[in-house]
Parts: C-alpha cells; structure tokens; sequence
C-alpha cells in the first residue's frame, strides 16, 4: 500500500517509520529546509533525533507528489490540530483522510470532525488516536491505538496499512469520543503535571500519590461529561483514547503536557515553558477552548478551568490544587 503521512513532527515520523517496513510510505515536511536536512542526514534532528530514517522512508517537501502518492493508498495528517483545516482545503475532492491531531481548534473550538463536515461533507475522514509516545513507536515498542470512523471501509483500510506486530489498531465507530479524550487528556496532563511538580518540594501539607490519584480519576469524569454532552458514548471514555492516553500524558516522563505542569510548578512563566519546551504541546492551546465549549454546554469543568487560570496568569498553581481540594463535598456519581 502506498501511504504519504503530512506533517514532519515527532509522531508523524514516528508512524511513517513504523509503517516503511511494509508499504512504500513518503513523509511529506512542509518546510523544505527540513526535508532536504533529513535526506542528507537520514534523521529528523529536530523532532526525534534518537531514530534513524530507513532507505525505504521517501522524505520530501512536495505537497502534490505527496498527496498523488497516496491517490488509492492511505492519507494521513500528522500536522498539530492548528495545521488541519489548511491542509483539508488543499486535499483533492473525495480523497478520504486519516488524521492523528489532538485537540480543539484555536477560534472555532471545533474538533477535527467537525472542521473535515465543513469543509468537505460526505468525506470519509477517521482519527488514529490512543496512548502513544512517538519515541516508543519509532523504536518499535509495543503500543496500541484506536482508528474511530464512520467509514467501515476508511477504518480497515487504516488497520491493514498501520497494524503489525508492534502495532496494534483497533477500530471504534464514536468519533466525537475518541476525539474527545484526545484533546481534554493533555489539559488533564498539565494539571498532573502541576501536582507532581509541586509534590516533590517536599513541603509540608504538599499533594502525594493519593492526590494524584485523584486528580486523573477526577480528570477521567470531566473529559467524559463533556465527550457525552457533545454526543459521545460514556463507555469511549475507559478505552484507549480515553483512560488509556489519559494515564499515559499524566503520569508519563516523555508527556509535553505534563513537562509544562511541572515547569510551571517550579515557578516559571508560561512564555519561558515554552521556550524551554521547545515542541507543541496541545494542551496549551486547548485548555481555554475546552473550558469556553463546556461552559456554553454547562459542563463543569473545575480542573479545566483550573488549568486555563493558571496558563493565563490568574493563579498560582499551588492554590489552583488548594482550591480543587476545598471543593465542596458532592456525590461521585
């Protein structure tokens, strides 16, 4: 099968790689700087250095000869969740896609589905999403993730290009979940993030593992009121993109979002996470979306909101746990 992944990231690498072994894959980078450095160098420097590029891996900047390759093949788009709608515009009519994006667009606080029905209804369009590192992936490390479509077809044809022995895909019809989980999971992450950040300072009366606990069982509840109000199934949410990705970004050493709750922890400015961060994390830049969509839905969502006022400034991420913990007592249910 021929497959061209868009997006020259750490995780569309890291599937491209996976995939080069049995199909004849092409990785397309949108700058062309990027791409003539990884022919030269067999390596995506910038984004997952710790992997060589195969032969067999076609690396280019060509965004037609990328999107013909895949003509009767396999499209997938690896691009952050800012970079979709662009790249769903420029496909060919009725060319069927596979993204792997994980969030709420910035302005629309539309998912990925719901911006593919805009532009191009009646499209066969699935989401690859699940608990991954795209290290992990690279190195053939086992990992299993989850292709949600409407399309039986679109959905098999994902597993047959992207399942192996290493890699195992199951198939979901709940889009709206799989995205769901997808996208709250990070702003989860950089609330865990914070928590263990502030947990090993060691003061007195700071957060533990029972807190922590906590927090991602609590985070769990948020991420599957939400998916439910905009018409997922409650159960989406104790699977892979839901629990699964939840455990893995929260608690995970390789998690950008919960790099950016610890950092903050510590006391950094936002502005000075990111520099140091030096790659997206998604959770960033939907924690103010999600919060904003839930609202407009009448979604609690005090950890979400908790996170958005400490991105913004208006909280200390020390009194944003106090103020969880003070919450008052309720039914878990």
């Amino acid at each position: 099968m021929k497959i061209s992944v868009l997006g020259a990231g750490a995780w569309g690498t890291a599937l491209a790689l996976a995939a080069a072994s049995r199909h004849e894959v092409l990785l397309w980078a949108r700058s062309g700087a990027q791409a003539m450095a990884m022919v030269a160098q067999r390596l995506n420097e910038r984004y997952l250095p710790e992997v060589s590029l195969p032969p067999a891996l076609t690396l280019g900047s060509d965004l037609g000869a990328a999107l013909a390759h895949a003509s009767g093949g396999l499209l997938v788009i690896a691009t952050p969740m800012a970079g979709l709608r662009g790249l769903l515009q420029q496909l060919p009519a009725g060319q069927p896609a596979v993204w792997l994006c994980k969030g709420f667009e910035s302005g629309t606080g539309l998912l990925g589905h719901e911006i593919a029905r805009s532009l191009r209804p009646g499209v066969p369009c699935a989401v690859l999403s699940g608990p991954s590192f795209a290290l992990e992936v690279a190195r053939g490390q086992p990992t299993a993730l989850v292709a949600a479509s409407e399309s039986a077809e679109l959905a098999s044809a994902t597993v047959d290009a992207l399942h192996s022995d290493t890699l195992r895909i199951y198939t979901a019809t709940d889009v709206v979940g799989v995205e769901v989980g997808g996208a709250v999971k990070n702003v989860m992450a950089i609330a865990t993030g914070m928590l263990d950040g502030l947990a090993a300072s060691g003061a007195p009366g700071a957060p533990g593992l029972n807190a922590r606990a906590a927090l991602i069982t609590r985070g769990l509840a948020e991420m599957t009121r939400l998916g439910v109000a905009l018409g997922a199934r409650a159960d989406t949410f104790m699977g892979l993109s839901g629990l699964g990705d939840l455990v893995l970004t929260a608690t995970g050493d390789l998690s950008r979002n919960r790099k950016v709750g610890l950092l903050l922890a510590q006391g950094l400015a936002l502005p000075q996470v990111l520099a140091q961060l030096g790659h997206v994390a998604e959770g960033v830049y939907s924690a103010r979306t999600v919060a904003d969509r839930a609202a407009r839905l009448g979604v609690d969502m005090p950890i979400t909101q908790a996170v958005v006022e400490v991105l913004e400034g208006h909280l200390q991420p020390h009194r944003a746990m106090a103020r969880l913990m003070s919450r008052q007592a309720r039914a878990e249910g």
